[in-house]
């Protein structure tokens, strides 16, 4: 099988607007880049934080690169390509014939952003001289309400004497003046719309240290190209020549003032500049090089594939939904499921590219799906945003939480719907302030107990210590936040006749919003205690190992049902109320690994899923990797197919608009570019090939043998396995450290 290359995408038509769009990132900048048909070059940039007055999470703005004379994306002379083994996009527009009869040689565009400085650089070569132009174009000229809100919006009908939703006000962008060789921009929040409110309205004010994270925020960027003129304030003007460059600088800075922002961005700008551009163009490499190094996966079919297509474009799907994670997982903030940085103009709706489907806040059901996959393909970095976000502010305002509702100290429970800041969403939480409530929990009864995320986020954390070994890691970051997790249930649920924890009243994800020991809790408190319990005596506090082992003690079992005269795991041991279509009974296969293929516990699982009333391939639905952890190889693989060539169905609405990137997936139920249905994509196909359950590793647990593969994945203990499967047959496996090779469990077949 020939060698993991990242794929190139290359397109020989130009695009209408930014429905075609290619994107560009380095994990905090990124953009959507897309050609006219006039030849202009168009680009929206992006940033993890640029959250406005109402902590919506901002595009910075909009560049158009004209050339003159004018170069339309006409003919077989054009060409676009996204390079993502270097996150480049080049452009080939058609340029002057030399002479009559003679081959015209092409204008070169050029586009990256620099892997490690927030820096958009853009190149133009052309066999004569041209001029370029680069103008600004920004859609937020003036302060104008919203139309439309969405669900996290900070919309606070209760601070409202006529109990009126709150308008969302767009507030307009200000443009520095021009100067010679330089434009600028920024946005700065001179009011805040929600923090401070929303926490003094849940009771959640007095945190040490808390600073409003939206007030005084300020960002933007600076255009700069030696040598070039401002015709305006909002164009500069590059003069003839055969090479141009354009370099973009952004930069955020919270709390600032706008004119200690705008000395910040110069003083980096000049000391980026000061660095040798041969120099961080290679270094911009040599991080792209081992991005792509950590991990890969090729595929092909054996002469028995009955579809010779579907391994390449599984392949390309997983590639492309790294590549677009990497491009927006490394900055201030984790990644927002609905769109990430990538959203884009939709017919309809409001906002240009700034809308969002859902709004601004974080579901942990659907913010979780990106990083389902991150540590198995060795991306840890990119896990950093979400353990500082969910393991800082959100567990700051956890703890207080359950001190403040209930009285427990050294507990905390989390919400299914929250804000960076770690309060729920108005709309969820309700009128009345907590203060003058009996019941503190939030009103909406879709996630009124689904608690869910303390026990599944515990668990990654534990994952990740698994995987690095890093004590550091898990004694400040995890521990701290697992240990209180965990002591909420301890405290709010009493024991029930049997002398086990009886965990009611509760709801069952969002599905069943009465349940009595929903599954996916059961679950996740047996196993995240379990693995606090295995830890060595070092690294737990001494006097958590006793109160850990009554509390496994009290545990309830697993819910079992009868159905259909087949024994099979229950949503939990009593529901009703049904409301939504998760299926919280298959979280004990995954992401816990309670019920999987190798265990005695299987059939229970594979009867669950045989029996599931709702299933699908597509957003946030996880049937593939339910299928991937109980071993159903075909399953599996025919529903990654059917996701992989599902691209633009919106699941709400009914509407087929699809962008034209094969990486950007949905709107599904959420929004688009879709990041549960590319993060299910990536962490199924990698769990179709590599399980990890304590010390043991399990091969190929839920290969199809009509595929060929050869991968590289990462395990526990900083383990990296590489294999090649030719005709159903291991042609080759390497195991780093070589110790681990005897933890290796490889079905029979395949080396038979």
């Amino acid at each position: 099988m020939p060698p993991f290359t990242p794929p190139a995408i290359i397109w020989d038509s130009p695009s209408a607007d930014s429905s075609g769009s290619m994107p560009l990132g380095n994990g905090d900048l990124a953009l959507n880049a897309w050609v006219e048909p006039s030849g202009d070059l168009v680009f929206t940039l992006a940033k993890t934080d640029a959250w406005d007055e109402h902590a919506r999470l901002l595009k910075l703005g909009r560049i158009r690169v004209s050339l003159t004379p004018a170069r339309p994306a006409a003919g077989a002379s054009f060409r676009q390509s996204l390079l993502t083994d270097r996150a480049e996009l080049h452009v080939l527009l058609p340029g002057a014939a030399p002479a009559p009869g003679l081959p015209a040689a092409p204008v070169v565009l050029r586009l990256w952003i620099d892997a490690h400085h927030p820096l958009v650089h853009l190149s133009i070569e052309s066999p004569e001289p041209v001029s370029a132009t680069a103008t600004l174009e920004l859609w937020r000229t003036t302060r104008e309400a919203l139309p439309s809100v969405e669900i996290s919006d900070l919309n606070f009908s209760h601070t409202a004497p006529d109990k009126q939703t709150r308008p969302t006000f767009v507030e307009p962008d200000t443009v520095l003046p021009a100067r010679p060789g330089q434009l600028g921009w920024f946005h700065h929040n001179t009011y805040s719309t929600g923090p401070r409110e929303t926490m003094a309205h849940q009771d959640l004010e007095g945190l040490p240290g808390w600073t409003d994270p939206i007030l005084h925020r300020t960002f933007g960027a600076l255009v700069r190209s030696p040598g070039a003129e401002p015709r305006d304030d909002h164009t500069l003007v590059l003069p003839a020549a055969t090479r141009h460059r354009l370099d973009i600088h952004a930069l955020t800075l919270h709390p600032s003032t706008p004119d200690t922002w705008l000395r910040a961005i110069e003083e980096q700008a000049d000391h980026i500049e000061s660095v040798p551009f041969a120099a961080r163009r290679a270094a911009h490499e040599a991080w792209w090089s081992a991005f792509w190094d950590r991990s890969h996966i090729s595929l092909a079919p054996a002469s028995t594939c009955a579809d010779p297509a579907a391994p390449a474009e599984v392949a390309q799907a997983w590639a492309l939904q790294r590549y677009v994670t990497a491009c927006a997982g490394r900055g201030a903030f984790p990644i927002k499921f609905n769109g990430s940085l990538f959203t884009t103009e939709w017919p309809g709706k409001p906002g240009g590219p700034d809308y969002r489907r859902w709004g601004p806040g974080y579901w942990w059901q659907n913010t979780r799906l990106p990083y389902a996959g991150a540590l198995a393909a060795g991306d840890t970095d990119f896990l950093d945003p979400l353990f500082r976000m969910y393991a800082g502010p959100v567990r700051d305002a956890s703890l207080l939480r359950a001190e403040r509702h209930f009285g427990f100290k050294d507990a905390l429970y989390l919400p299914e719907c929250i804000y960076p800041w770690g309060a729920v969403f108005p709309e969820s939480y309700g009128d009345k302030p907590a203060r003058e409530r009996t019941d503190k929990l939030q009103d909406s009864g879709w996630h009124k107990r689904e608690w869910s995320a303390a026990l599944e986020f515990s668990h990654l954390l534990l994952e990740a210590y698994s995987y690095s070994g890093d004590a550091s890691f898990l004694r400040e970051r995890a521990l701290p936040f697992v240990l209180p997790a965990l002591r909420f249930f301890d405290l709010y649920y009493a024991d029930g006749p049997d002398g086990r924890m009886r965990l009611e009243p509760a709801q069952a994800l969002e599905t069943f919003w009465t349940a009595v020991n929903p599954a996916e809790l059961v679950a996740g408190l047996r196993v995240v205690t379990a693995r606090l319990l295995a830890l060595p005596a070092d690294l737990l506090p001494a006097a958590a190992r006793p109160w850990l082992a009554a509390l496994a003690a009290r545990l309830p079992e697993l819910p079992v049902e009868t159905k259909d005269g087949v024994r099979r795991l229950a949503p939990a041991a009593a529901y009703s109320i049904c409301k939504n279509s998760e299926l919280p009974e298959l979280y004990a296969v995954w992401p816990y690994r309670l019920v999987s293929f190798e265990k005695p516990t299987a059939p229970l699982g594979l009867a669950a899923l045989a029996q599931r009333a709702y299933r699908g391939a597509i957003a946030w639905r996880q049937d593939e990797l339910f299928m991937a952890h109980l071993g159903l190889a075909d399953e599996a693989r025919s529903y990654l197919v059917t996701r992989v060539r599902t691209r633009g169905a919106d699941l709400l609405r009914g509407d087929p608009y699809a962008l034209r990137f094969p990486g950007f997936w949905g709107p599904g139920y959420d929004w688009a570019p879709d990041q549960c249905h590319g993060g299910v994509l990536q962490a199924a196909l990698q769990a179709m090939l590599l399980q990890s359950e304590g010390d043991q590793i399990f091969l190929l647990p839920a290969w199809p043998r009509d595929w060929d593969v050869s991968f590289k994945l990462h395990a526990p203990h900083a383990t990296v396995a590489e294999a090649e499967l030719r005709s159903g047959r291991l042609v080759r496996l390497d195991v780093t450290p070589p110790a681990r090779r005897a933890d290796l469990v490889v079905p029979r077949d395949l080396v038979a």
